[in-house]
Formats: structure tokens, sequence, C-alpha cells
């Protein structure tokens, strides 16, 4: 057991450098508005996004693969807790807990059982359907914080509708606050402060609202307590565990999509790049500690992970130091926090939607063809429309149904001509209907599975009146595993040949099929002597069922 956790434990852990520490000190000011405004989206007490950005920081620089990935709440994920019902009022803690354990034992149990190749199975159809949803799904959440009218409807759609339908009931100072945080932002990210800007324009919208007495502009200590220590532990609720499956495998999985984007973009600093299952473990272990701490659910944050390679970043210390950032933030500057400005939040999450909407993936996708598109529309619209758990679990639905349609129909069926003194063989369409007195070798390519059985049976040469005497030589070199779909068919072909005067011979069998042939007793049927299974001398088995054709072929079943 220790010698497992020896291997999963990242081992990049040099001495700190002084790059480090700045890209932690730059991150860790960034993510305190930052967290407190994803908690907003989130629906929960802002709080509960700072505990999820300080803890996922800390434990995702521990555990995770990557050295550079900050593992921190994102919006994808917060739109998806704010869906999420029994979060808030009374036990409304350990509700959020338990989301949070549940969805970091589905990333841990996911980095355990090695899956991150997985996450390739999605189409970029679905994943930027999806992203972009969520981009304009956090800018119409946030309507109302940067207007001071909450409208009214059973989705966001039709809630911002309703919102700019009654804009003489705005709050003009709330407007006014957002409207100057926006474009603070956008001029001081242009100087030298760079991500700094971000949390500097927080700062001075909100010193305006302090000093604008009676402005009725409201700050986060009038929606929640800011305390001056760090949190008391919270246990999960087991009766809330049947009711937040749903939510917490949809969290884990856009988490862990995301998380293994940054593995793929994001080398280490020795140029590798990172395990994705480390990551899904790390990422886990994360979520562990922020739901246990009274954080909300975590994953690997683009937008974060950026900002540290961007201030210059080189290893976990930048994260490391970011955490520290925030804990001193939490401990001496409570109070200061409390008086951050509601709208100045609301602003930035309304910037970071637009920043995360990407046209010019959605024009791709879109000039790819009329499948492609479709999906990529059908996603979008689900996740706007409802609830984004449900969004999420139809897009991946849509994944594996896309997955299993494009692997069934790519299956093709060649014919290997091999004559005497040729030394390779001859690539040709198989015959349709199958010649009277000869060998054919066909060639599958392609993966043999249950969906793609039915296309691989329509390329097979059909015996007829005039077909005995041949034989049909199946190469299956290259194929691990048959499902009992496709040996139902192989047994068919065979009794189909048999009634024509005709044979069927297997070469290139692997151990796992000749397992399977001989305990489904299709090997009985075809019979022992017209099976070869593969060896390690290519070619082998190919040769010895040709000899075995030559013996057949002629003799009439």
């Amino acid at each position: 057991m220790l010698d497992r956790v020896r291997r999963w434990a990242p081992t990049s852990f040099p001495m700190p450098s002084a790059a480090d520490l700045r890209a932690g000190l730059v991150h860790g000011l960034v993510s305190v508005p930052d967290g407190l405004a994803t908690g907003l989206l989130a629906g929960l007490n802002p709080i509960a996004g700072l505990y999820g950005y300080l803890f996922g920081t800390l434990a995702g620089a521990l555990t995770t693969s990557s050295a550079l990935m900050s593992v921190q709440a994102t919006g994808a994920m917060s739109v998806i807790v704010a869906d999420t019902p029994g979060l808030t009022g009374p036990g409304g803690d350990r509700g959020l807990a338990t989301l949070t354990v549940l969805t970091g034992l589905f990333m841990l149990a996911a980095g355990i059982a090695r899956l991150g190749a997985l996450v390739r199975y999605v189409p970029n159809a679905v994943l930027t359907g999806f992203v972009n949803a969520v981009a304009v799904n956090i800018m119409l959440g946030q309507l109302g914080g940067v207007t001071g009218f909450a409208g009214q409807g059973p989705n966001r759609v039709v809630r911002a509708l309703d919102t700019v339908l009654n804009m003489t009931a705005f709050h003009w100072p709330t407007v006014l606050i957002a409207g100057a945080t926006l474009g603070l932002v956008l001029l001081l990210e242009r100087t030298r402060l760079g991500p700094l800007g971000l949390f500097l324009a927080v700062v001075l919208a909100s010193g305006a609202v302090a000093l604008w007495s009676g402005s009725g502009v409201p700050t986060l200590a009038s929606v929640a307590e800011v305390p001056r220590a760090l949190p008391t532990p919270v246990l999960p609720s087991l009766t809330a565990v049947a009711a937040l499956l749903v939510p917490a495998a949809s969290l884990a999985f856009v988490g862990l999509v995301q998380g293994a984007a940054i593995g793929q973009a994001v080398p280490n600093p020795d140029g590798a790049y990172p395990d994705a299952s480390g990551d899904f473990r790390g990422q886990g272990i994360a979520n562990l500690v922020s739901g246990l701490l009274r954080g909300m659910p975590v994953g690997g944050s683009m937008s974060g992970t950026a900002v540290v390679v961007a201030a210059g970043g080189r290893g976990r210390y930048a994260n490391l130091t970011a955490a520290g950032v925030m804990v001193l933030t939490i401990l001496v500057l409570g109070p200061v926090v409390g008086r951050v400005a509601m709208p100045s939040l609301s602003a930035l999450l309304m910037l970071i939607g637009l920043r995360t909407f990407k046209p010019d993936q959605v024009l791709m996708v879109w000039r790819t063809g009329g499948t492609q598109a479709t999906v990529m529309a059908t996603t979008f619209i689900l996740t706007l429309l409802v609830p984004m758990q449900y969004a999420v679990l139809t897009g991946v639905g849509i994944s594996v149904i896309l997955f299993v349609a494009r692997q069934s129909n790519r299956v093709t069926v060649k014919r290997w001509q091999i004559g005497p003194g040729v030394p390779l063989p001859t690539e040709s369409d198989p015959p349709k209907v199958l010649p009277a007195g000869e060998v054919v070798v066909l060639t599958p390519y392609g993966s043999l599975f249950f969906a793609s059985a039915t296309v691989f049976e329509s390329q097979l040469p059909v015996p007829g009146p005039e077909s005995g005497g041949s034989v049909v030589v199946l190469r299956l070199r290259g194929n691990e595993e048959l499902g009992s779909t496709f040996i139902k068919t192989i047994i068919r072909y065979h009794d189909v040949l048999e009634a024509a005067g005709s044979h069927l011979v297997l070469t290139g069998v692997s151990e796992r099929v000749l397992a399977q042939l001989t305990g489904t007793r299709a090997l009985d049927h075809v019979g022992t002597g017209n099976v070869f299974t593969a060896t390690p001398n290519l070619g082998e088995s190919l040769l010895a069922g040709l000899r075995r054709a030559e013996q057949l072929r002629g003799v009439r079943g």
C-alpha cells in the first residue's frame, strides 16, 4: 500500500524559486475576488467559493501529476452547483459537503481505475456546445447582479429576458459600479499590473462604494458573514447522497474534462506532460478536502492555471504560495473582504463568461458538417434550457452514441489475393457473390463489436447456386475480443457457406477470441481444424489457414 502511495504522489518538489513566489502572490490576490465571485455564481454563500479556491489550490498542488495546474472552482462547475437543490438554507452546509465529497470520490475512483484516456472519446462538437452554452449561462445569470433587478422565470434565458424588459426598475448605482469595475479591469490589465489589474479593479470599485454613503449598493457583508478564521470541518449527510449522485457525477465529468485539457496544454517544468489519471486522483483528493472544510466542488481551472503561467510560475510552489496568500487574507483582512461590492463580483463573472465564449470554435464545428453542427446545437440548447447536471449527462450520452455509430460504420472488409511468385498480397474489394472453387481471403479493418456486425456482414461475399467448393479465409489478427453478436454473425455465415457446399476458415485468432469461440461452442460449429491461432511470426497463421483451405477446396459440405 505504501509503495502505491509513493507511485501516486508527485515527485517534482524542488526548492521554491523567486518566480514561483511572485506568481503565487499574484495568483493568491486574484483568487480572493475570483473565488468570492464563483461562490456567488453557484448561488452559495460567496465564502464557500473562496474556501473551495483555498483548499482546492492547496490540495491540488500537493497531489496532482501536473505541477502547474490550479485546482479551483470553475464557471461550468459553478453553474451545475447553482442548478442543484438543497445546498442553501438549513442543512445546506452538509448538503454542499455531501456534493463536494461525492464529486471527489467519483474523480478519485476514475483516477484509481486509470480512466484518464477516456476523455478523448468526448467529441469536440459536444464540448464546444457545452462550454459556449456555459459561457452564455454565466453572463445571463449575472444580469441581476449588475442591474439590481431580479428577473423572474423558469430558467436563465427567461429570467434574462424579463430583466431586459424591466430596465426602468434597474438600480442605477449598482449598474454604475458594475460598469466601473469592468472598465477598470480592461484598463488595468493592459498596464504592467497584468492579472493584478482584476484585483485592483475590485478594490477601487469597492472603495468607491464604501465612500458613497447611501448608494444602496450591496456588499459581501450585507449578504454573508465573513469570518476572520479558517472553517471548522463539516460532515456529509448520508441521507442526501441519493439525491446528489447525478449532479456529483456531472461535476466530476466536467471537472475531469477541463483538467485533462490543461494537462494536454501545459507541460510540467521538465518538459513531460502530466499523467491524466494522476490528475484525476489529485482533483479527487482536492474535492475531499474542500468538501470537509466547507468549500464547493473544484476541478482543474484553465483560467487559474493561465494566471500562474503568465505570472512566471515554474512549479508547485506557485500554487502553494497562492494558498498561503488566501489564508492570510482570510485571517488578517476578513472585515475588509466583507466590504467587497457585490456588483463588482457580478461584473467579473460577466467578463469571465464573455471570455469563455469561443465563436471561432463554434464556427469551426459548424463548418465541419451537418452532423457535428446538429450535435453542437443540441448540446448548446439543452445546456441553456435544462438543469446543467442533466445537460451534462445528455452530452455524455450523445458522445457514446456518436462513438458507437462512428466505430460501427468504419468497418471495412477487403480481399487479399496471394498468387504464386507474388511477394506481397494485393488488396481489393471482396466480390459480391462468392465465386466457385476459389479461396477468398478476407481482412476486416475496424472495430469488430456488436454495433459493427451488420456492416461487416453486409460486405461478405454471398454464396450463390454455383459457389460450391469455395473456401473463405477470414483473418482476425489484431482483434483481442469478439462480442456475442459478432460470434453469431460468424456462425450464421458458416452455416450459409456450408449450405452452399463451401467452407469457412479463421486465422490470426487470439487466445482470448479462441476462448470465446470455445465457450460459446462456435469452435465446434466451425470446426477445430478450421481455426488457427495467431503466432508471433506474422503470416504464419494465415499460411496454415491457406494450406487448410487448399485441402477443403472442391470438397462439398
